[in-house]
Protein backbone atom coordinates (compact mmCIF):
# COMPACT_ATOMS: atom_id res chain seq x y z
CA UNK A 1 0.00 0.00 0.00
CA UNK A 2 3.06 2.29 0.00
CA UNK A 3 2.23 3.97 -3.32
CA UNK A 4 -1.53 4.05 -2.82
CA UNK A 5 -2.98 7.49 -3.58
CA UNK A 6 -6.08 8.15 -1.46
CA UNK A 7 -8.39 11.16 -1.45
CA UNK A 8 -10.96 11.95 1.24
CA UNK A 9 -13.67 14.34 0.05
CA UNK A 10 -15.21 16.45 2.81
CA UNK A 11 -13.48 18.07 5.79
CA UNK A 12 -16.35 17.88 8.25
CA UNK A 13 -16.45 15.53 11.21
CA UNK A 14 -17.10 12.47 9.00
CA UNK A 15 -14.24 13.32 6.64
CA UNK A 16 -11.59 14.02 9.28
CA UNK A 17 -12.49 10.86 11.21
CA UNK A 18 -12.25 8.86 7.99
CA UNK A 19 -8.87 10.38 7.13
CA UNK A 20 -7.48 9.52 10.56
CA UNK A 21 -8.79 5.96 10.36
CA UNK A 22 -7.21 5.48 6.91
CA UNK A 23 -3.86 6.63 8.29
CA UNK A 24 -4.10 4.03 11.05
CA UNK A 25 -4.85 1.23 8.60
CA UNK A 26 -2.53 2.36 5.76
CA UNK A 27 0.27 4.41 7.37
CA UNK A 28 2.40 4.41 4.21
CA UNK A 29 -0.34 5.57 1.81
CA UNK A 30 -0.40 9.12 0.46
CA UNK A 31 -3.61 10.75 1.66
CA UNK A 32 -5.15 14.07 0.62
CA UNK A 33 -8.15 15.64 2.37
CA UNK A 34 -10.10 17.71 -0.17
CA UNK A 35 -12.80 20.31 0.38
CA UNK A 36 -13.68 23.79 -0.79
CA UNK A 37 -14.04 24.89 2.85
CA UNK A 38 -12.35 23.95 6.10
CA UNK A 39 -12.90 24.45 9.84
CA UNK A 40 -15.59 26.98 10.84
CA UNK A 41 -17.27 26.99 7.43
CA UNK A 42 -18.26 23.33 7.68
CA UNK A 43 -21.68 22.18 8.93
CA UNK A 44 -20.02 20.30 11.80
CA UNK A 45 -19.15 23.56 13.57
CA UNK A 46 -22.77 24.44 14.38
CA UNK A 47 -24.33 21.57 16.39
CA UNK A 48 -23.76 20.98 20.11
CA UNK A 49 -22.31 17.51 19.46
CA UNK A 50 -24.01 15.51 22.22
CA UNK A 51 -23.50 11.76 21.84
CA UNK A 52 -27.04 10.47 21.44
CA UNK A 53 -28.05 8.45 18.35
CA UNK A 54 -31.73 8.10 17.49
CA UNK A 55 -33.33 4.66 17.47
CA UNK A 56 -33.86 4.93 13.71
CA UNK A 57 -30.23 5.80 12.85
CA UNK A 58 -29.23 5.02 9.32
CA UNK A 59 -31.92 2.54 8.32
CA UNK A 60 -29.36 -0.27 8.62
CA UNK A 61 -29.53 -3.54 10.60
CA UNK A 62 -29.64 -2.87 14.34
CA UNK A 63 -26.65 -5.06 15.18
CA UNK A 64 -24.50 -3.23 12.63
CA UNK A 65 -25.67 0.15 13.83
CA UNK A 66 -24.91 -0.84 17.42
CA UNK A 67 -21.40 -1.91 16.46
CA UNK A 68 -20.71 1.44 14.75
CA UNK A 69 -22.12 3.42 17.67
CA UNK A 70 -20.09 1.41 20.17
CA UNK A 71 -16.93 2.03 18.13
CA UNK A 72 -17.69 5.75 18.11
CA UNK A 73 -18.37 5.89 21.84
CA UNK A 74 -15.15 4.06 22.71
CA UNK A 75 -13.19 6.36 20.40
CA UNK A 76 -14.51 9.55 21.96
CA UNK A 77 -14.19 8.07 25.45
CA UNK A 78 -10.44 7.71 24.88
CA UNK A 79 -10.26 11.44 24.09
CA UNK A 80 -11.86 12.62 27.34
CA UNK A 81 -8.49 13.43 28.89
CA UNK A 82 -6.77 14.55 25.67
CA UNK A 83 -6.11 18.32 25.72
CA UNK A 84 -7.88 20.37 23.03
CA UNK A 85 -9.80 17.37 21.62
CA UNK A 86 -13.09 19.02 22.57
CA UNK A 87 -14.55 15.87 24.16
CA UNK A 88 -16.13 16.33 27.60
CA UNK A 89 -18.55 14.50 29.90
CA UNK A 90 -22.18 15.56 30.02
CA UNK A 91 -25.22 14.35 31.95
CA UNK A 92 -28.91 15.13 31.80
CA UNK A 93 -32.48 14.10 31.18
CA UNK A 94 -34.97 13.22 28.47
CA UNK A 95 -38.68 13.76 29.18
CA UNK A 96 -41.89 12.85 27.40
CA UNK A 97 -45.60 13.26 27.91
CA UNK A 98 -46.29 11.07 24.87
CA UNK A 99 -44.93 7.56 25.54
CA UNK A 100 -42.44 5.87 27.83
CA UNK A 101 -40.53 4.48 24.82
CA UNK A 102 -39.55 8.04 23.92
CA UNK A 103 -37.25 8.20 26.92
CA UNK A 104 -35.53 4.89 26.18
CA UNK A 105 -32.59 4.31 23.85
CA UNK A 106 -31.37 0.80 23.08
CA UNK A 107 -28.18 2.18 21.55
CA UNK A 108 -27.18 3.95 24.78
CA UNK A 109 -28.50 1.66 27.48
CA UNK A 110 -25.67 -0.67 28.39
CA UNK A 111 -23.12 1.54 26.61
CA UNK A 112 -23.04 4.81 28.55
CA UNK A 113 -21.90 4.81 32.20
CA UNK A 114 -25.43 5.30 33.53
CA UNK A 115 -28.93 5.21 32.04
CA UNK A 116 -31.83 4.99 34.50
CA UNK A 117 -35.43 6.14 34.99
CA UNK A 118 -35.75 9.70 36.27
CA UNK A 119 -37.17 10.05 39.75
CA UNK A 120 -40.45 11.81 40.49
CA UNK A 121 -38.51 14.79 41.81
CA UNK A 122 -36.34 14.92 38.66
CA UNK A 123 -39.39 14.80 36.40
CA UNK A 124 -40.85 17.84 38.12
CA UNK A 125 -38.62 20.49 36.57
CA UNK A 126 -40.61 23.36 38.06
CA UNK A 127 -43.51 23.86 40.47
CA UNK A 128 -46.23 23.50 37.82
CA UNK A 129 -44.99 20.81 35.43
CA UNK A 130 -44.60 17.07 36.03
CA UNK A 131 -43.43 15.02 33.06
CA UNK A 132 -45.08 11.61 32.68
CA UNK A 133 -41.92 9.80 31.60
CA UNK A 134 -38.24 10.52 32.04
CA UNK A 135 -34.73 9.08 31.98
CA UNK A 136 -31.39 10.28 33.28
CA UNK A 137 -28.19 9.36 31.45
CA UNK A 138 -24.51 10.25 31.28
CA UNK A 139 -22.83 10.71 27.94
CA UNK A 140 -20.29 12.94 26.17
CA UNK A 141 -20.18 16.06 24.06
CA UNK A 142 -17.77 16.61 21.16
CA UNK A 143 -17.22 20.31 20.50
CA UNK A 144 -16.26 20.36 16.83
CA UNK A 145 -14.84 23.88 17.02
CA UNK A 146 -12.06 22.19 19.00
CA UNK A 147 -12.22 18.61 17.73
CA UNK A 148 -11.88 19.30 14.00
CA UNK A 149 -8.77 21.54 14.34
CA UNK A 150 -7.31 18.97 16.74
CA UNK A 151 -8.04 16.13 14.30
CA UNK A 152 -6.67 18.08 11.32
CA UNK A 153 -3.48 18.83 13.22
CA UNK A 154 -3.07 15.15 14.10
CA UNK A 155 -3.74 14.20 10.48
CA UNK A 156 -1.06 16.61 9.22
CA UNK A 157 1.45 15.47 11.83
CA UNK A 158 1.07 11.96 10.41
CA UNK A 159 1.95 13.25 6.95
CA UNK A 160 -1.53 13.90 5.55
CA UNK A 161 -2.06 16.83 3.20
CA UNK A 162 -5.04 19.08 2.47
CA UNK A 163 -6.28 20.56 -0.78
CA UNK A 164 -8.83 23.34 -1.12
CA UNK A 165 -10.84 22.58 -4.24
CA UNK A 166 -14.49 22.32 -5.25
CA UNK A 167 -15.18 18.94 -6.88
CA UNK A 168 -18.23 18.80 -9.15
CA UNK A 169 -17.67 15.34 -10.64
CA UNK A 170 -15.89 12.34 -9.18
CA UNK A 171 -14.40 11.63 -12.59
CA UNK A 172 -12.19 14.69 -12.08
CA UNK A 173 -10.12 12.52 -9.76
CA UNK A 174 -9.72 9.53 -12.11
CA UNK A 175 -6.07 10.14 -12.98
CA UNK A 176 -4.89 11.42 -9.60
CA UNK A 177 -6.09 8.88 -7.03
CA UNK A 178 -6.55 5.14 -6.71
CA UNK A 179 -9.44 5.43 -4.25
CA UNK A 180 -11.70 8.24 -3.09
CA UNK A 181 -13.60 8.21 0.21
CA UNK A 182 -16.72 10.29 -0.37
CA UNK A 183 -17.70 12.08 2.87
CA UNK A 184 -19.45 15.06 1.29
CA UNK A 185 -22.70 15.00 3.27
CA UNK A 186 -25.45 17.04 1.66
CA UNK A 187 -23.24 17.83 -1.34
CA UNK A 188 -23.37 14.14 -2.27
CA UNK A 189 -26.90 14.87 -3.51
CA UNK A 190 -25.33 16.67 -6.46
CA UNK A 191 -21.91 15.04 -6.67
CA UNK A 192 -23.47 11.57 -6.90
CA UNK A 193 -26.79 12.62 -8.42
CA UNK A 194 -28.39 10.94 -5.42
CA UNK A 195 -32.11 11.79 -5.08
CA UNK A 196 -32.28 10.03 -1.71
CA UNK A 197 -30.20 12.72 -0.02
CA UNK A 198 -32.59 15.26 1.50
CA UNK A 199 -31.84 18.27 3.71
CA UNK A 200 -33.50 18.38 7.10
CA UNK A 201 -33.30 21.95 8.30
CA UNK A 202 -32.34 22.62 11.91
CA UNK A 203 -32.26 25.86 13.88
CA UNK A 204 -30.75 26.57 17.27
CA UNK A 205 -30.29 29.49 19.64
CA UNK A 206 -27.40 30.14 22.02
CA UNK A 207 -28.29 31.97 25.22
CA UNK A 208 -26.54 32.94 28.42
CA UNK A 209 -27.83 30.78 31.29
CA UNK A 210 -24.97 29.93 33.69
CA UNK A 211 -27.32 28.28 36.19
CA UNK A 212 -27.82 25.21 33.97
CA UNK A 213 -25.64 22.18 34.69
CA UNK A 214 -27.61 19.37 32.99
CA UNK A 215 -28.89 18.86 29.44
CA UNK A 216 -32.59 18.27 28.74
CA UNK A 217 -34.55 16.67 25.91
CA UNK A 218 -38.31 16.77 25.44
CA UNK A 219 -39.15 13.85 23.17
CA UNK A 220 -37.07 14.42 20.01
CA UNK A 221 -37.58 18.00 18.86
CA UNK A 222 -36.64 20.07 21.90
CA UNK A 223 -33.25 20.18 23.57
CA UNK A 224 -31.22 22.26 26.02
CA UNK A 225 -27.44 21.75 26.15
CA UNK A 226 -25.04 23.61 28.47
CA UNK A 227 -21.88 24.34 26.46
CA UNK A 228 -19.68 25.84 29.17
CA UNK A 229 -18.88 29.38 30.26
CA UNK A 230 -22.58 30.02 30.83
CA UNK A 231 -23.55 29.42 27.18
CA UNK A 232 -26.53 27.14 26.56
CA UNK A 233 -27.72 25.78 23.22
CA UNK A 234 -31.51 25.63 22.64
CA UNK A 235 -33.27 23.81 19.84
CA UNK A 236 -34.70 22.77 17.60
CA UNK A 237 -36.68 21.87 14.50
CA UNK A 238 -36.71 19.24 11.75
CA UNK A 239 -37.92 20.78 8.48
CA UNK A 240 -37.87 17.95 5.92
CA UNK A 241 -36.65 18.83 2.39
CA UNK A 242 -36.07 22.48 3.33
CA UNK A 243 -33.13 24.39 1.85
CA UNK A 244 -33.82 27.53 3.87
CA UNK A 245 -30.63 28.60 5.65
CA UNK A 246 -32.09 31.82 7.09
CA UNK A 247 -33.09 32.18 10.74
CA UNK A 248 -36.87 31.97 11.01
CA UNK A 249 -38.34 34.16 13.76
CA UNK A 250 -41.30 31.81 14.22
CA UNK A 251 -38.98 28.87 14.79
CA UNK A 252 -37.07 31.03 17.27
CA UNK A 253 -40.26 31.79 19.16
CA UNK A 254 -41.23 28.12 19.19
CA UNK A 255 -37.80 27.03 20.46
CA UNK A 256 -37.85 29.53 23.32
CA UNK A 257 -41.41 28.55 24.27
CA UNK A 258 -40.73 24.80 24.25
CA UNK A 259 -37.42 25.07 26.12
CA UNK A 260 -39.01 27.37 28.70
CA UNK A 261 -41.57 24.67 29.40
CA UNK A 262 -38.69 22.55 30.70
CA UNK A 263 -36.65 25.36 32.31
CA UNK A 264 -38.87 28.45 32.86
CA UNK A 265 -35.93 30.82 33.48
CA UNK A 266 -34.84 30.39 29.85
CA UNK A 267 -37.75 32.58 28.73
CA UNK A 268 -35.84 35.69 29.76
CA UNK A 269 -32.31 34.48 28.96
CA UNK A 270 -30.08 36.79 26.93
CA UNK A 271 -29.78 35.57 23.32
CA UNK A 272 -26.15 35.37 22.15
CA UNK A 273 -26.58 34.03 18.61
CA UNK A 274 -28.79 31.98 16.28
CA UNK A 275 -27.76 29.40 13.69
CA UNK A 276 -29.30 27.33 10.91
CA UNK A 277 -27.89 24.13 9.39
CA UNK A 278 -29.08 21.55 6.87
CA UNK A 279 -28.70 17.96 8.05
CA UNK A 280 -27.71 15.50 5.25
CA UNK A 281 -30.51 12.93 5.60
CA UNK A 282 -30.69 9.70 3.60
CA UNK A 283 -33.26 6.96 4.16
CA UNK A 284 -30.37 4.49 4.37
CA UNK A 285 -26.94 5.87 5.20
CA UNK A 286 -24.65 5.15 2.24
CA UNK A 287 -21.67 3.01 3.23
CA UNK A 288 -20.79 1.42 -0.07
CA UNK A 289 -17.91 0.68 -2.45
CA UNK A 290 -18.30 1.49 -6.15
CA UNK A 291 -16.02 1.38 -9.18
CA UNK A 292 -16.08 4.35 -11.57
CA UNK A 293 -13.82 3.20 -14.36
CA UNK A 294 -10.44 2.58 -12.75
CA UNK A 295 -11.30 4.76 -9.77
CA UNK A 296 -12.68 3.06 -6.65
CA UNK A 297 -15.07 5.20 -4.61
CA UNK A 298 -16.04 4.41 -1.03
CA UNK A 299 -19.17 6.31 0.00
CA UNK A 300 -19.67 7.46 3.59
CA UNK A 301 -22.55 9.94 3.75
CA UNK A 302 -26.18 10.39 4.78
CA UNK A 303 -25.67 10.61 8.57
CA UNK A 304 -28.45 13.20 9.04
CA UNK A 305 -28.10 14.76 12.52
CA UNK A 306 -25.88 11.96 13.83
CA UNK A 307 -22.61 12.65 12.03
CA UNK A 308 -20.70 13.67 15.14
CA UNK A 309 -22.08 10.75 17.13
CA UNK A 310 -21.39 8.05 14.54
CA UNK A 311 -18.45 9.36 12.47
CA UNK A 312 -15.69 7.22 14.06
CA UNK A 313 -17.83 4.09 13.69
CA UNK A 314 -18.77 4.65 10.06
CA UNK A 315 -15.15 5.59 9.29
CA UNK A 316 -14.02 2.27 10.73
CA UNK A 317 -16.67 0.47 8.67
CA UNK A 318 -15.80 2.01 5.30
CA UNK A 319 -12.05 1.59 5.79
CA UNK A 320 -12.63 -2.10 6.51
CA UNK A 321 -14.97 -2.21 3.52
CA UNK A 322 -12.17 -0.95 1.30
CA UNK A 323 -9.67 -3.28 2.87
CA UNK A 324 -11.86 -6.31 2.29
CA UNK A 325 -13.47 -5.26 -0.97
CA UNK A 326 -12.66 -7.33 -4.05
CA UNK A 327 -15.91 -7.17 -6.00
CA UNK A 328 -16.98 -4.52 -8.48
CA UNK A 329 -19.61 -3.23 -6.07
CA UNK A 330 -19.86 -4.24 -2.43
CA UNK A 331 -22.87 -3.13 -0.39
CA UNK A 332 -23.91 -3.25 3.26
Amino acid sequence: MRDLQIAVLGAGVVGVNTALRIQEEFPSAKITLIDDKFNETTLSYGPAGVFRPAQHFGGIPTDRAKAMIRTSFKYYEQLLNVPDSGVTKLAGYIFSDTHENNVKNDFLQGLVPRYRPATLEERQTDSSKLWKHGSYFETMRTQCTLFIPWALNKYKQRGGTTRQKHITNLNELQNEYDVVFNCTGLNAKYLCDDPFVVPIRGQLIKVYAPQLKYFYYNDYDTYIFPLGNGTVCLGGCRNYDSFNTQVDRFDSMSIIERCSEIVPSLKDANVLSEWVGLRPHRNVIRLEAENLGKLKVIHNYGHCGYGITTAPGTADHVVNLFKNSHSTKSKL
